[in-house]
């Protein structure tokens, strides 16, 4: 790794003292040019020399959205800056995407390990989205999830023979759509009388042993999310 110059944004003086300890002891390439603990000293510290590494706190001040800001007018302005997050915002799952849509390199929790070395280097070197343990730990959780929940609706579709347009109709269904809106979805072959003939097949389809009272369309979704036929957390309209 060659030598290159970093900037410290990071509010809390305890916090600092770590971070630079950690540089200097950790990344002697590194070359800390100034730390700011607001936006106003960070813009002032930037006209005074644009640096090669931000490592940019989110919380400054009690505000998470400044952080997101800061990232995101300072790789507008000079997109050539690194600007890796190293942040104590350890559960703020939204501020990690806020801040990775605003152009951020990587995310760093103050959790686990901490900054190490090769984090700091694999940025340097051009890898985009490092992710320290802990993040990178929740990031595979959700991928593990992610992918479960289409394998069990791909099983559901198959082993209630389920098809295309059965999908689109439970999934319209429970947005709240009545049948004659379904109807008018683009490629949606029915009219309102062969949706309600559909809709008692899928009853028929999805509660084999018979039920009490009759099934209505709520229950009918509310079995089809149990089922996984359709994803609760991928919900979306067709184009109409």
């Amino acid at each position: 790794m060659q030598n290159f110059k970093v900037i410290i944004v990071e509010d809390v003086p305890l916090e600092l003292k770590g971070t630079e300890g950690i540089i200097r002891n950790e990344i002697p390439e590194a070359e800390v040019i100034g730390t700011a603990d607001n936006e106003a000293a960070y813009w002032k510290l930037l006209k005074q020399g644009v640096p090669d590494l931000v490592l940019l706190d989110l919380g400054l001040g009690g505000s998470t959205t400044v952080g997101v800001e800061l990232c995101r007018q300072t790789k507008e302005l000079h997109n050539q800056v690194k600007v890796l997050i190293f942040t104590g915002e350890i559960l703020n799952e939204k501020l990690w995407v806020d801040v990775l849509d605003a152009g951020a390199d990587g995310i760093i929790l103050k959790t686990g390990e901490l900054l190490t070395r090769r984090d700091v280097s694999a940025v340097m070197d051009g890898k985009q989205l490092v992710f320290n343990e802990p993040i990178l730990r929740k990031i595979v959780e959700r991928f593990k999830r992610s992918v479960n929940a289409q394998l069990a609706k791909h099983e559901a579709l198959i082993n209630y023979e389920i098809d295309e347009y059965d999908e689109r109709f439970l999934r319209h269904l429970a947005l709240g759509y009545t049948k004659d809106q379904i109807t008018q979805l683009r490629g949606m072959p029915f009219g309102v009388k062969s949706l309600e003939k559909r809709q008692n097949e899928l009853v028929q389809k999805l509660f084999p042993d018979g039920c009490n009272g009759g099934v209505n369309a709520t229950r009918l979704v509310v079995r089809a999310l149990e089922l996984r036929i359709i994803d609760i957390d991928n919900i979306v309209a067709d184009e109409e």
